[in-house]
């Protein structure tokens, strides 16, 4: 049976690793499903959910701030490599200090020079509180 080996790194630590059934990634071009076999790819992503449903059946899910994912396939099974900017396990998110950062941002976003740091910062904030309403 193939296998399908899933990493999930930042530049900080590893934030998952194992073997898995299926993941579930958001692109800057649309969603992907990745099952044992599939072909080669590389894609960069945004910032939203990482989905891995892990061999039991249960789902891991895991914030990423952007990054890249790379699958590669050979005749033991295949591999997710995701090379994240930044993220955090569902369980590791303070959701209601994310509310409260998305709104902050909400209101300098307004008068603020330098938009688009603060826009991407607002999309991790939103990303991180809806996490909340799964």
């Amino acid at each position: 049976m193939a296998t399908l080996e899933v990493h999930v790194v930042t530049p900080e630590r590893e934030i998952w690793g194992g073997t898995a059934q299926m993941v579930i990634a958001r692109g800057i071009e649309g969603e992907l499903g990745i099952l044992a076999g599939h072909a080669p790819v590389l894609i960069r992503l945004a910032i939203a959910p990482l989905r891995i449903q892990r061999e039991d059946g249960t789902w891991e899910v895991i914030a990423v701030d952007g990054g890249f994912l790379h699958v590669t396939s050979g005749a033991d099974g295949s591999r997710v490599d995701v090379l994240a900017d930044g993220g955090e396990l569902e369980a590791e998110v303070d959701r209601d200090a994310a509310r409260a950062l998305a709104e902050q941002l909400e209101q300098r976003l307004s008068t603020a020079e330098g938009q688009e740091e603060l826009e991407a910062e607002l999309a991790r904030a939103k990303m991180r509180a809806e996490l909340a309403a799964r």
